[in-house]
């Protein structure tokens, strides 16, 4: 069973938490209808993104074979074999239909549709395109926030909205970057010898830069203040700014640069993190 849950990578599932942030940002989280529909979805991206992440595996085992720390993977290692996977992906998939059939919401299918198709195309082709690789990075991250506004029928800020994107960016640019440091332009990531270190280091830092301004203009902002009735969430933005820098120091690091393991990594970062959601909800609803 290990190696099924290894295959399936359930850590990556904090990212799934996203499907929450419209429905926490709009004072609801205690409606028990958008909750529900909101664990509904939450199950329902769990199980398409372990598909995604089967499939994956299943196509680059080869290259997963030769890579430093790849080759450890469940499908690369021999311990899962094609078809067991295969199976396990069919059944993911059946899953996923079945959690989102209860968000009631033909658009949160399409949404969920198009997640699997662009991460699939990711996989077979276009991850190894500039910008494009990193652009699809991003939009997993961005339709998981629309498909929570789409089940709840939560409207999200424009300022929200823009400062995940750049945040998902920053992390999307970490994660290459730290690749690059790792394996060098290794011939199994072909679009990691068109990315300089020096484009990389300054979009990061540009992405930084405004995602901090974005959520602070967010937390600011005229309708944010109406919405809680409270004018206290700005003074989460400097606890943001801690947490990047904490983020940033651990990229400059020895980390892979994927988001899930240098949170999950550093006891410290977690902690401050976890602080900034505690804070935030006492702000909003105590």
């Amino acid at each position: 069973m290990k190696k099924y849950i290894k295959l399936m990578r359930v850590h990556h599932y904090i990212k799934n938490l996203l499907v929450f942030v419209a429905l926490i940002c709009s004072g609801c989280l205690f409606d028990f209808e958008k909750f529900s529909k909101c664990i509904m979805g939450f199950l329902a991206f769990c199980t398409i993104s372990s598909v995604v992440y089967i499939i994956n595996d299943i196509k680059d085992v080869a290259k997963d074979r030769a890579h430093p720390t790849k080759c450890k993977r469940p499908i690369a290692s021999g311990e899962v074999t094609n078809n067991q996977a295969l199976l396990l992906a069919v059944i993911l998939s059946m899953l996923a239909l079945f959690f989102n059939y209860f968000t009631y919401s033909f658009e949160s299918l399409f949404l969920l549709v198009l997640y699997f198709a662009m991460n699939i195309a990711y996989s077979l082709g276009l991850k190894n395109y500039t910008i494009i690789d990193i652009a699809i990075l991003v939009s997993g991250f961005l339709i998981r926030i629309i498909y929570g506004s789409v089940i709840t029928g939560i409207d999200i800020s424009n300022w929200l909205y823009l400062t995940v994107v750049v945040f998902a960016l920053y992390f999307a640019l970490g994660k290459r970057r730290n690749e690059i440091k790792q394996l060098g332009t290794d011939s199994t990531r072909n679009v990691l010898k068109k990315y300089p270190i020096l484009f990389l280091d300054k979009s990061m830092n540009m992405c930084l830069t405004l995602g901090n301004a974005f959520y602070s203009l967010w937390s600011m902002d005229e309708k944010t203040i109406g919405l809680y009735n409270n004018d206290k969430v700005v003074f989460t933005a400097p606890l943001i700014l801690l947490i990047t820098l904490k983020y940033s120091l651990d990229v400059e690091g020895s980390s892979d640069g994927d988001p899930v393991e240098v949170l999950l990594s550093d006891s410290v970062l977690m902690l401050m993190t976890i602080a900034y959601i505690l804070i935030m909800l006492s702000i909003l609803y105590f």
